[in-house]
């Protein structure tokens, strides 16, 4: 009887490595996860806590991680670990360099040395591409706008130069913004679906934005994990966008989300706040998604307006104590 496939997924719990794991654990794949102890891992693990393996530590942490590594020799590598949160990334751009950015190394480096015939998907993203004209695709320039894009830029290249310098299977997901009723409330899309639902059960009076004018291509996370597993199921390695083709607003996202409970968003959202403004702003994203939907037959199935449902009658019924 064959072995079953094994799996490590850094940032397990997160939106997008909870969403993986549960894809995984269909597919019969033995799951591994990377969790900080800083942090609660099951907030979005619990339903499967006991079909997968946690294991402490840190993508700054070089020893450990190698340790993991070799000991797991796991069939894919899919790392989702990192500091995520652009805004953030002004505040404290040296820790999401070193999460970011040289963890991807670390990750590298160890494969090379203990399990290079593993496979690697590095979550790289749209942000990445900045003020590139868009619709954007694989050879799309580079332009980092913030900390964050910059991280992921160096963490981007080194994935491509241990592909091409050392033969490691290497794939990178050039993914554009995908959200979920997992996404974290520090999130623009969350932040609007949360205030929705509570203004909607009056326990808010109002929600607070920043720019509402820049524009993203947004997807559903579940259907982007199965791209992520695609890419390590071709003969090659090589690098994908992965995006919808159409973009909306965040004007556009909150009048959804308010229009889904019968409200007209202008009544109960102040914009243009001085406290959510970046430094620096990427205006528009839209992906050139044609490679990923030619090679690896990969679509999006959630439309944007099943998405902001999808979102706000889920903080609906947590809001509502369901």
């Amino acid at each position: 009887m064959a072995s079953r496939l094994k799996a490590f997924i850094t940032g397990v719990d997160g939106q997008d490595g909870s969403f993986l794991a549960e894809f995984l654990i269909e597919k019969g794949y033995e799951v591994h996860g990377l969790v900080r102890r800083s942090v609660n891992p099951m907030c979005n693990l619990e339903h499967i806590k006991e079909k997968i393996i946690l294991h402490y530590g840190d993508m700054a942490t070089e020893n450990h991680l190698s340790k993991l590594i070799y000991d797991l020799r796991p069939n894919e590598i899919y790392n989702l670990a990192g500091q995520s949160d652009v805004a953030a990334s002004f505040k404290i751009p040296e820790y999401t360099g070193d999460v970011t950015g040289l963890g991807v190394t670390r990750i590298l480096e160890a494969m090379r040395a203990y399990s290079p015939k593993s496979k690697l998907y590095q979550a790289s993203s749209s942000e990445m591409f900045g003020d590139s004209p868009p619709p954007q695709n694989e050879l799309s320039p580079l332009n980092a706008c913030s900390p964050y894009a910059a991280a992921k830029i160096y963490a981007h290249n080194m994935a491509v130069c241990y592909r091409k310098a050392y033969g490691l299977f290497v794939s990178c997901g050039m993914l554009f913004n995908h959200e979920s009723e997992r996404r974290g409330l520090n999130f623009v899309t969350r932040k609007i679906s949360n205030a929705v639902a509570r203004i909607h059960l009056h326990k808010q009076d109002k929600l607070v934005l920043g720019n509402i004018m820049s524009r993203r291509d947004w997807g559903y996370s579940p259907d982007y994990v199965e791209a992520m597993w695609l890419m390590l199921q071709q003969k090659t390695a090589d690098d994908y966008v992965i995006g919808t083709g159409e973009t909306h607003s965040v004007r556009e996202f909150a009048a959804e989300a308010f229009s889904h409970v019968g409200l007209e968003w202008a009544k109960y959202t102040e914009y243009s706040s001085p406290e959510f403004m970046r430094p620096g702003e990427v205006n528009l994203l839209c992906a050139d998604a044609s490679k990923a939907y030619k090679v690896l037959g990969w679509k999006p199935r959630t439309t944007f307006k099943k998405l902001v449902k999808i979102m706000v009658d889920y903080d609906i019924k947590q809001e509502s104590g369901g």
